[in-house]
């Protein structure tokens, strides 16, 4: 077993990996940038709604926030199914067996209906101790039960769009994820702002509006899914006679979706006990959390288009016996996700001000910004470490190597983002929701220092799918 770091100057990048890394990032990026869209689009509804004060646009956007967090909690619920289906069919793809990789997807497919089918009943049964649990409390609360309970509610259809992108993913296509997922961001925007605000006579949904059009428009997006694989896509072709369970390759799919959900899962509960201490700072801090998540996304998810790119490539040279190339490619796809996660960094140094009044035009929500501000700045200073963290975690899923990053996970938000916020946000600093992101950046930088040395150890070319 490998014990020594390899030397990163053998892992620059050259032409051919920096092609195939390009080729499958764009589309994702892409895909990505139109979903930030659609983010932006439904926090700047909520930051618009009529309001008698600047407490109950606040609540808005307080309730928005804390769904925003149980919407990772559903994403990364779909890792269940998507972290196996990836790197299993890679796999396969990458040697030459496209029988396998066609009843990986198929049983990918049934997992994920069963696994959302699941997900959709204990949603819709306890949204509202979920909600209450997390510390939001009055209309917050309220508005954000209402919010949570369309996404909830239809859940099963997103789960089955996740898995078969995914299944696409590893077999190199990220172009059919982009037409179908930016389909549903482009048709989110109109079918949104119906929902939220009506149109003739009939005056809309309001609030939980927002939240009908997302969950409407995955609907679409999982027949969308459905239907390309039917007629066959990049060696991947759905039949109905194929979906009889197969046990081994169910076990194969769990092997590595397993430890890579409860890695994803962690995070979101870290991600909850977080976002308890932020919402007990009171709502304008609540709001000004919010704020700063919806840009800080544009790091995350250009991180993620590159970790992609990685998760394919290693899983697909692996499976062609090729360690030392699907370490290049490991290597290229963090170099250029680094890059534009600190590109993205920098923006949001130099233009917080502007950034944190998009989303609170009102002169009642000056304070929002006034605390926004100078979180977004912050986080600046931890993209590279957020790149590492993301495109790495995604780099060793493609590899199969899902059970040791859990530890790092654990070790992050338990030893050092929740402590460290519980002090900083307490009555000895009193830094509020700075503290708070503070203690986040800290644990980003650990994190994103322990998935590196993970890569670069080169432990994950002995992991078996």
């Amino acid at each position: 077993m490998p014990t020594t770091v390899e030397p990163l100057i053998t892992r620059l990048p050259h032409g051919p990996v920096v092609g195939r890394v390009f080729r499958l990032a764009i589309p994702v990026l892409i895909q990505q940038l139109l979903i930030l869209v659609v983010g932006l689009s439904d926090r700047w509804l909520a930051g618009h709604l009529p309001a008698g004060s600047a407490e109950e646009l606040a609540a808005y956007q307080a309730a928005q926030g804390t769904a925003l967090y149980l919407g990772w909690f559903i994403s990364s619920y779909t890792v269940l199914v998507s972290a196996g289906a990836s790197a299993v069919v890679a796999r396969c793809i990458g040697a030459g067996d496209t029988s396998a990789a066609g009843r990986a997807m198929h049983q990918a497919i049934l997992l994920g209906l069963l696994v959302g089918l699941f997900g959709a009943v204990i949603g819709v049964g306890f949204t509202g101790l979920l909600v209450r649990s997390l510390s939001l409390e009055g209309d917050a609360a309220r508005f954000c039960i209402a919010y949570l309970r369309p996404m909830f509610w239809l859940l099963p259809f997103q789960v089955v769009e996740a898995a078969g992108i995914a299944c696409l993913q590893g077999a190199g296509d990220t172009r059919t994820g982009l037409f179908v997922q930016g389909g549903i961001a482009i048709g989110n925007l109109p079918v949104a702002w119906l929902m939220c605000r009506g149109f003739g006579d009939w005056p809309g949904l309001g609030f939980r509006g927002i939240a009908w059009g997302t969950a409407l428009c995955y609907v679409f997006g999982a027949m969308a899914v459905v239907i390309v694989l039917s007629r066959g896509r990049a060696g991947l072709e759905l039949r109905l006679p194929d979906f009889r369970p197969d046990f081994h390759m169910l076990w194969r799919l769990l092997r590595v979706s397993l430890p890579a959900g409860a890695d994803s899962l962690s995070v979101v509960a870290g991600q909850f006990v977080f976002l308890t201490i932020i919402n007990d700072l009171g709502v304008v801090a609540a709001a000004a959390h919010t704020t700063a998540l919806g840009w800080e996304a544009l790091g995350f998810q250009s991180a993620h288009a590159f970790g992609i790119a990685a998760m394919a490539l290693v899983g697909q040279n692996l499976g062609a016996k090729r360690p030392d190339d699907a370490a290049h490619a490991g290597w290229t796809a963090f170099g250029f996700g680094c890059l534009c996660t600190c590109v993205m960094g920098l923006i949001f140094f130099i233009f917080a001000p502007e950034m944190a009044r998009f989303f609170n035009p009102d002169p009642m929500q000056a304070r929002t910004v006034a605390e926004a501000v100078p979180v977004l700045r912050l986080v600046a200073l931890a993209t590279p470490a957020l790149a590492s963290t993301i495109i790495f975690t995604q780099a060793l899923r493609g590899a199969g190597d899902t059970r040791v990053p859990v530890l790092f996970t654990w070790c992050g938000f338990l030893l050092v983002r929740l402590p460290l916020a519980y002090l900083l946000t307490g009555p000895r600093f009193g830094m509020g929701l700075y503290g708070a992101w503070l203690a986040m950046c800290a644990d980003l930088a650990v994190r994103g220092t322990f998935f590196f040395w993970r890569f670069a150890s080169g432990r994950w070319k002995l992991a078996q799918v």
